[in-house]
């Protein structure tokens, strides 16, 4: 396992981290006894870094996600956990409001209760799991987590950026007003490298790579049959209603033929490619059992992405809002 520095903060965390939405559900059955083994198989194959939310079945994968913590004896596992606001903006306002939408008393409502489930005294990063750009004008939010810091209940502050909104974190990296920025970017979704990323290089914002499969298609096994393999709810239903799973599917088939020369699959020349630019410390696909951890940290070994292959990647940019 690779690892690489939090942007400012002195940490040293693994480069692949471990996302769990999927152990909180909404992606399928799951179960919390194989959650539990498959988050401290992670920690074994050296994986430091866990990302939760709230959002993710109530608190439950915080809950289970602090069963874990409590049976590793092992190093130190930087967990991230965040808050939703309030009332989540539609997707389609380009320019939701702020004000409001965390206010301190349910920001400190929520810290306490990730304390809780999570089974410890401070939260290594927490993050407002939706970054509004009028934040920047509007500071309650950061004035309140930054009396939580001075308290000891959290220790770093990030957010998480709406999906395929980008350049929304582009003012906020800026000012360098957080430590980190959570953002889609995988080989459908690059434009973060077009700017957000430099912008971030500059202040000493870091980034944590979300969706480096594209909520699975990327790994490259779906079939036209897997759409109604989904359970009703299953998010993916969703994500890829409509006309939009037999158009990812295309899509997959042209990528396999442009990565075959050079990974033996997608699903490695997918994770490879979100690990490929400095900005970002941490990638944190979904995992639910042992074999996709031993797969993913397999990919971590310092190998560099073939700028021949980066190249041949641009014209498969596809920038979608799976909510709208």
């Amino acid at each position: 396992m690779q690892y690489r520095p939090f942007g400012k903060t002195g940490w040293k965390v693994s480069e692949v981290g471990l996302g769990t939405w999927q152990i909180g559900g909404h992606w399928g059955p799951t179960n919390d006894t194989e959650s539990l083994q498959t988050l401290l198989c992670a920690f074994e194959k050296g994986i430091n870094y866990v990302d939760t939310a709230f959002g993710y079945g109530n608190g439950h994968s915080e809950e289970i996600i602090g069963q874990a913590l409590k049976c590793w004896k092992g190093s130190k596992i930087y967990v991230a956990t965040k808050a939703p606001p309030v009332r989540w903006p539609s997707p389609e306002d380009d320019h939701p409001l702020m004000r409001g939408r965390y206010p301190e008393w349910y920001l400190r409502e929520q810290v306490e209760a990730s304390l809780g489930r999570l089974g410890v005294e401070c939260l290594d990063l927490f993050q407002l799991h939706c970054w509004i750009e009028e934040g920047v004008e509007c500071l309650d939010w950061l004035e309140t987590l930054n009396k939580l810091k001075l308290e000891g209940k959290i220790d770093r502050i990030g957010v998480s950026l709406r999906d395929y909104r980008p350049e929304e974190g582009i003012t906020l990296a800026n000012l360098g007003l957080v430590d980190s920025q959570q953002v889609i970017f995988n080989i459908f979704e690059q434009r973060p490298i077009d700017h957000l990323f430099r912008v971030g290089e500059l202040t000493g914002t870091t980034f944590i790579a979300r969706v480096p499969y594209d909520s699975g298609s990327l790994v490259g096994e779906w079939t036209h049959a897997t759409y109604q393999e989904w359970g009703k709810e299953d998010i993916r239903q969703r994500f890829f209603r409509g006309e939009r799973f037999h158009e990812t599917l295309d899509r997959i088939r042209l990528l396999k033929e442009t990565c075959s020369p050079f990974f033996s699959s997608l699903a490695e020349a997918a994770l490879r490619y979100s690990l490929s630019d400095s900005a970002v410390s941490v990638v944190i696909p979904g995992m639910k059992n042992r074999a996709e951890v031993e797969m993913n940290t397999r990919y971590s070994d310092g190998k560099k992405f073939p700028a021949e292959l980066a190249a041949a990647l641009e014209p498969h940019r596809w920038a979608r809002n799976y909510y709208a």
